[in-house]
Order: structure tokens, then C-alpha cells, then sequence
């Protein structure tokens, strides 16, 4: 007897689809296998969350099997969900991904409400910068909070630049967010006027952490995660080079890491108002104001200075 075609063989409902996918992902070391499972298999079938739940004893079609079986295949040889999916939750906000630029984190969000917490006034007509704009999520994230604002997104990566723009056309903000190429700051034209508030998730991973990093990160563009030397050198530039792009009183908000936080000279026009810390108490970012002349504290420069991540 002939075997039957695939097309006549019993398909399998969802729910033994989803059993599948999850043991597989934890086989392959996937730390959130049953998330990740069905968030394919709901990609698979088109379906939301709760009609998946309605339809799990019905059968698996065809094509969707397929589907399932090549993203499966993806997240098990470790490649970040949100690039098999296309797109990363982040904010309110749902941003396209893929590995031009890094992915978007929980932990960015708190730059924002960072942000929001110092410049309540939602109607003001800000000036805004996101510097590492990457895939652009910061840079929607404050033009959709701050109607009236404008916002300068600037990356070292052309490939960046080009998944930002897609996110910033995905929800029409062109007329107010621009982009720009090059070097932090040497990117923005020379007659930019100053900000009312920069944010930065810069790549702050040190060199010699990248080996006991998670698969999933081999994913990444690596400059867009490490600096190549101790994970704090963009962070202290940032801190030296952001006050002349700083209005008197602006806020210069950034994410760091397991490098901890730049410490100004005690003369700089960056006084420290917050280090950021997440919900199980990691340092997660920091918040500088810029002051005036007669607000900063009259002592000998002391240089450089690391503040350790449980500072």
C-alpha cells in the first residue's frame, strides 16, 4: 500500500502542537519555552491569545504546521524571539525588529518614566534627543508621549537608522522626529539647538563579559552591545560631551549596566539626581540635571570616577 500523503495524514490539534513546541525549546535550553511556544504558535495561526485558548483541540492545518516547524527550528538554535516574530511590545508601542539593531528591553522603559517624572508638562513643545537611537523605540516612545515635541534620533549605524525610520513612518511622527548619522553627538548639525532632555542606551557590555552572555545575544549587533573595552567609555563620554547640547536645566538620562555610572568631576555642569534601579534592585541607568555656573560646587577637579553598580 502506498503511504498516505501528508495532506491526508491527522493533524495534530494546537495543544499538541504547543506540547511539542515547548518541549522542544526547553531541550534547547529556551529559559522561557512555554512563553515562546505558543507566542509561535499564535504567530503560526494568526490567532490572539484567547482565541488560541478557544481552538486548542482543533487540528494544526497544513500550512500553519509548517510555519510553526521553521520558527520553531529558529528559537531553538537560540535566535531571539523578537526577531522571528518581527516585532518587540516596548512602551505602548509595538516596534519592529530584526537584526539591524538591538532589541528593545523592559529595562529602556524606565528611561522613559525617568523622563516623564521630570518634564510632566505633556502639551510642551520639547526638544528632544535619543542618542544610540538604534531601533528608534525611544524615539517614538517620547514623540507619541509629547505631542508637540521634536526628537533627534542619532546612531553610528546606517542598517540602525534605517529600522528606526520604518518605526518612526509605522506610526507617521516623520514630521517630527529626524535622524542622523555618526558619532554621538558629532552627528547632530552644528546649529542644533540645545535639549531639553537627552536619553541613551548606549552599548555599555564590558569586552571581557560577551563569552558568558546568553546565546541569544550573538544575535545582536555586537556595537550595538559593547564597547569593546570596560562597558563604561560611551557613558563617560557621554557625561563630558552632553552638557553643551544641554539646555540650563535639561536632563541627561542614560542606561547602564554591570559597568555602573560615570561620576562627573566635581566641577562639571552634570549634577547626579538619581541613579535608576529596577525592581530587584539592579542598577539600571542614571539621571543627570545640567546646572548653572553658581549652582556647581567649587572643588578641585578629581577626574573620572566609576560609580559601582550598588553605589
Amino acid at each position: 500500500m502506498a503511504p498516505r500523503p501528508d495532506s491526508d495524514r491527522p493533524q495534530p490539534t494546537l495543544r499538541r502542537a504547543l506540547a511539542a513546541a515547548t518541549e522542544r525549546l526547553i531541550e534547547a535550553g529556551c529559559e522561557t519555552a512555554a512563553l515562546d511556544a505558543r507566542l509561535l504558535l499564535q504567530a503560526a495561526c494568526g490567532l490572539g491569545h484567547e482565541a488560541l485558548i478557544m481552538r486548542m483541540e482543533e487540528p494544526l492545518p497544513p500550512t500553519a504546521a509548517d510555519r510553526l516547524e521553521a520558527m520553531v527550528a529558529r528559537r531553538a538554535r537560540r535566535e531571539p524571539i523578537a526577531y522571528i516574530l518581527g516585532y518587540r511590545h516596548f512602551w505602548k508601542q509595538r516596534i519592529r525588529c530584526d537584526r539591524r539593531a538591538l532589541i528593545p528591553r523592559p529595562e529602556t522603559e524606565l528611561l522613559i518614566e525617568a523622563l516623564l517624572a521630570r518634564l510632566p508638562e505633556r502639551q510642551a513643545p520639547l526638544h528632544l534627543c535619543d542618542m544610540a537611537t538604534g531601533s528608534g523605540c525611544l524615539a517614538v516612545a517620547m514623540a507619541m508621549e509629547y505631542p508637540h515635541a521634536t526628537v533627534h534620533g542619532c546612531d553610528l549605524s546606517k542598517e540602525a537608522l534605517e529600522l528606526a525610520g520604518e518605526n518612526i513612518t509605522a506610526y507617521d511622527l516623520q514630521a517630527r522626529v529626524s535622524l542622523h548619522h555618526g558619532d554621538l553627538f558629532a552627528a547632530l548639525p552644528p546649529a542644533t539647538p540645545p535639549f531639553d532632555a537627552i536619553l541613551c542606551n548606549p552599548p555599555y557590555v564590558a569586552r571581557d563579559e560577551l563569552a558568558a552572555l546568553a546565546p541569544e545575544l550573538a544575535y545582536e549587533p555586537r556595537m550595538a552591545l559593547t564597547d569593546e573595552k570596560d562597558g563604561a567609555s560611551i557613558l563617560r563620554r557621554l557625561l563630558h560631551e552632553a552638557p553643551r547640547w544641554l539646555r540650563p536645566g535639561g536632563w541627561l538620562i542614560v542606561e547602564t549596566g554591570a559597568c555602573g555610572l560615570p561620576k562627573p568631576s566635581p566641577d562639571a555642569s552634570l549634577r547626579l539626581d538619581e541613579r535608576i534601579f529596577d525592581l530587584a534592585g539592579l542598577l539600571r541607568g542614571g539621571v543627570w540635571r545640567r546646572v548653572e555656573q553658581e549652582e556647581r560646587p567649587v572643588q578641585p577637579s578629581a577626574g573620572a570616577a566609576l560609580l559601582p553598580p550598588d553605589a
